[in-house]
């Protein structure tokens, strides 16, 4: 059985990124495993504008952004896997894969760093009554026929749902020549951040419509229409609101679900707020040696903070394998502190904290549960605040962070830490 220092599962940009942390480390040994045809993942099929402007300070297509990382792993001769498929993994840090060169394969690992991203919720995933008739996508399935396949995917368009691939999509469309009739969203905000609302919707004049939602779905071969009505306070359908929309397309951009079937198989503890594992501040989860990042942690807004987040891995992983720091062991690191949601709060990650990163700061990353006007962030020990950021706005759309300095937190001990939002006067 092969064995590896580093075994990194998914090959998009959390993957690569983490990869490239860990061999800049000193590791020498690592292998990336992607079951795609390619290195990329999601990027891939995301040819409009907008990635790096945080973490390259250019403003780069997706293709582009993950270019930077393929040259990078060549120029440090990483070795891929392409078109493998991980079965199975182990708190032993086995991993089973298949792939069709090789057929099904066992090879154990020094520490592991999943980077698996996540799927889009599907129509199953959100009840949608009616027919099962052809033109119902997803807005990333939608992406990749339009974008990487070359298909068009219908001409009179109703959206479900307002997350960014989705307002991306809505746009996209139009300038292939569709006609999105509205974009719907079952709260009384959009899901996505606001610049795409404002340059994917308003620049387009694509018609939002909030606390409305598809209520059933109809045509036999083929989309022929969608009843829509309006939703309450509790975005549940209120019934005799009902319209009806002609359409041939239906796209969903109804949320996203990090990909954690491997997490599972290895016994990692998940978060039932994120969906993804329970990490520490070396994005190290609940079982030793098996560190998270990138969307299969918790979907993120930028690509910019996915790598940011993922070096942080590759580094953790690094300093596990090679013996340095606090990495080394987190069962032995000391009581950890655990960082919990408070008031208006979603989720925070990391989750936990088991001493420091190395590094002289700390960020934390987290969603608010519904909009803020003038309001703040604050960080609580013990009944004190550590940390208080004021925020003009905040939606559960748009991830915040909060970057705890060493010397705010390094003797903080025995107790946990809580993230809660406020709102503020003035």
């Amino acid at each position: 059985m092969d064995s590896y220092d580093i075994v990194v599962i998914g090959g998009g940009p959390a993957g690569m990124a983490a990869a490239v942390a860990a061999r800049e480390e000193g590791v020498e040994k690592i292998l990336l495993i992607e079951r795609d045809r390619e290195l990329g993942g999601i990027l891939q099929q995301c040819i409009h504008n907008g990635f790096g402007l945080h973490h390259f300070k250019e403003d780069l297509t997706g293709p582009e952004f993950s270019e930077r990382y393929i040259r990078r792993m060549e120029e440090l001769e990483i070795p891929c896997k392409l078109d493998t498929t991980v079965l199975e993994i182990t708190a032993g840090r086995e991993i089973l894969y298949i792939n069709a060169r090789e057929g099904v394969t066992k090879i154990s690992a020094g520490a592991i760093i999943l980077a698996m991203g996540c799927r889009e919720r599907s129509r199953g995933a959100v009840n949608i009554p009616g027919s099962r008739p052809a033109g119902v996508f997803t807005a990333g399935t939608a992406q990749r026929l339009i974008n990487m396949e070359g298909y068009m995917v219908g001409r009179r368009i109703m959206m479900l749902g307002t997350g960014d691939i989705g307002l991306i999509m809505a746009r996209r469309l139009t300038l292939e020549g569709a006609k999105v009739i509205a974009v719907l969203a079952r709260k009384p905000y959009p899901g996505g951040l606001m610049r795409n609302v404002a340059q994917c919707l308003y620049d387009y004049d694509i018609p939002l419509m909030l606390r409305h939602t598809i209520v059933a779905i109809q045509g036999k071969d083929r989309v022929t229409g969608v009843l829509v009505a309006d939703t309450d306070e509790n975005s549940r359908p209120i019934p005799g609101s009902e319209r009806l929309y002609e359409c041939d397309t239906v796209i969903l951009s109804v949320g996203l679900i990090p990909e954690n079937e491997l997490s599972l198989s290895a016994g990692v503890q998940l978060d039932p707020h994120t969906g993804g594992p329970v990490v520490d501040e070396f994005r190290q989860t609940s079982v030793a040696g098996i560190f998270a990042c990138g969307n299969v942690v918790h979907v993120h807004d930028l690509v910019d903070f996915v790598v940011e987040e993922s070096e942080i891995a590759g580094r953790g992983a690094a300093g596990f394998v090679l013996g340095r720091g606090e990495a080394e062991g987190a069962e032995t690191s000391g009581t950890p502190i655990d960082l919990l949601p408070g008031e208006g709060l979603k989720y925070v990650v990391p989750q936990r904290m088991r001493g420091f990163n190395g590094e002289e700061r700390l960020d934390l990353f987290l969603r608010v549960s519904r909009v803020y006007g003038r309001s703040a962030i604050e960080v609580r020990h013990d009944g004190d605040t550590v940390k208080r950021l004021k925020r003009l706005r905040m939606n559960p759309g748009e991830m915040e962070r909060v970057r705890l300095n060493r010397s705010a937190i390094e003797k903080l001990t025995g107790s946990n830490l809580i993230v809660e939002a406020v709102e503020v006067d003035g």
